[in-house]
């Protein structure tokens, strides 16, 4: 049975009776809370309504809201259903919500356009997106500048040896692949197989009891500085291919002018947080509103997201990521400690995030169109993509130095991209070149096989690896 009890059966029962009744005049073409409509292309159209002083019965007046509230069941449900199973399999939940929206998105093959909303709603694109964005706050408050910082010589290679070989690997399959495409879609597929996901390898490194292990400092370094030098590659090549939607042509110089905005950006507010964010969360213990950690701590937030993205020309994803370095926890335990009884931000923001990080994902796996894979030479393209995503952080291992840590051990815990690949392709569909996404349907499909293979395949390719040395057990810092 998937479920261990009566009553979670019985309620994801019920929930799929009502999604059954609401679109059972018409599973092609619902009408969804009364002002919009999901016609057969799957395109939201607005219809005029009479206005009416009768309120509806119940007091509600239908509207966009219904529409997201049903979306926002849907996918919390297939993400804890996802996510469930994968926790089962042994494998990270973020592949279970993964998988669980292909399954949504793929309903319409058979016939069945009840989720095809998901693909579409500019309301549930909006929350994702917020999800993405604390996703990356969360990941920042998790990092520690000095100790990244620290992480010695070993660490910084791997770390640059597991962008700069994965970009050019990923760049020549898309240029052998999809050769029609412009050079920069090439890049940026490039892109997507630089950086490292630092939840998925810890967390497989604490299960087996290693996390103490010099291999898992370096690898654990090594993903950190990966997800800030991504990051750049990012802003680097969005703003390449902002230039050219401009109408400017590109010039060599241009891309040290939007590396020297994203090193400004990160460096400057990394400084001004060191000493402003302290003295900020001091004058706000003389408040008397509740919240004040949280509130405050989603203001900085959300405000360096907008000023990357608005006026830095950088991904919003990157001010979030500054915003959780900035705040350390030395800087604000006496807030917490009068507003939050001694929580910290991660602890309150938790709840946040497990609502709206897993409709990023959930939408993320809707979007993908599986009958491109009916193409063998997409299905091809995706398969070499992932061969050369888990080779490229193969390579990175002979950054190693130290003779008593394995190199193999470290490379292997450098291959999962979980969620920053697709962070990264969910950007490149949202970008155009020449009216046409750089990311399209088959290309990101690509992208999503590579980043559930290597997430898969890490876990039992690490347990398997540091199961080798038990004999010479990895050195641990004492």
């Amino acid at each position: 049975m998937l479920f261990k009890t009566p009553k979670l059966t019985l309620i994801f029962l019920l929930l799929a009776l009502a999604g059954l009744n609401i679109f059972a005049d018409n599973p092609a073409s619902a009408v969804m809370g009364g002002d919009i409509v999901l016609s057969d292309s799957v395109v939201l159209q607005t219809v005029e309504v009479e206005s009416t002083d009768e309120v509806p019965h119940g007091g509600g007046g239908g509207g966009p809201i219904t529409e997201v509230l049903l979306q926002i069941v849907i996918v919390l449900l297939a993400a804890k259903i996802g996510g469930d199973i994968a926790v089962r399999l042994h494998q990270p939940e973020v592949l279970g919500e993964l998988v669980m929206g292909v399954a949504l998105g793929s309903c319409a093959l058979f016939g069945l356009h009840w989720f095809d909303g998901l693909k579409t709603s500019e309301y549930i694109t909006i929350l994702s997106e917020l999800g993405v964005i604390l996703l990356l706050f969360e990941v920042g408050l998790e990092t520690n500048v000095k100790e990244m910082a620290s992480v010695g010589t070993s660490a910084l290679i791997v770390a640059l040896l597991g962008v700069v070989v994965p970009f050019f690997l990923g760049w020549g399959v898309a240029w052998y692949f999809i050769p029609d495409a412009d050079t920069l879609v090439h890049v940026f597929v490039g892109a997507t197989l630089t950086a490292t996901s630092v939840g998925i390898t810890a967390r497989v490194l604490k299960d087996i009891g290693k996390i103490q292990a010099k291999e898992s400092k370096i690898i654990l370094g090594a993903a950190v500085i990966d997800d800030v030098l991504g990051l750049m590659t990012l802003a680097v090549v969005s703003g390449i291919i902002a230039a050219v939607n401009a109408g400017g042509e590109f010039q060599s110089s241009a891309i040290f002018v939007i590396i020297g905005k994203a090193v400004a950006f990160l460096g400057g507010a990394i400084i001004l947080g060191h000493y402003c964010s302290g003295p900020m969360m001091k004058a706000a213990t003389y408040l008397r509103s509740r919240g004040l950690l949280l509130a405050i701590s989603l203001v900085v937030c959300f405000g360096l997201a907008y000023i990357a993205q608005a006026i830095a020309g950088l991904a919003a994803i990157v001010g979030a990521f500054t915003a959780g370095l900035i705040l350390d926890e030395v800087h604000y335990e006496d807030l917490a400690e009068k507003d939050a009884g001694g929580a910290t931000i991660e602890e309150l923001i938790a709840p946040i995030t497990s609502l709206l990080v897993p409709i990023f994902f959930v939408v993320m796996g809707a979007r993908v169109d599986v009958s491109v894979f009916g193409n063998v030479s997409i299905l091809g393209f995706a398969l070499v993509l992932t061969l050369m995503a888990i080779i490229g952080k193969q390579i990175c291992a002979l950054g190693v130095r130290e003779k008593d840590i394995d190199g193999t051990a470290v490379g292997l815990g450098m291959i999962p991209r979980g969620e920053v690949g697709l962070i990264f392709a969910g950007i490149g569909a949202g970008l155009t070149l020449g009216g046409k996404p750089v990311i399209d349907s088959a290309t990101f499909g690509a992208v999503v096989i590579m980043v559930i293979i290597t997430t898969m395949v890490t876990p039992p390719l690490i347990k398997w690896r540091f199961g080798q040395l038990s004999g010479s057990e990895p050195a641990v810092e004492s």
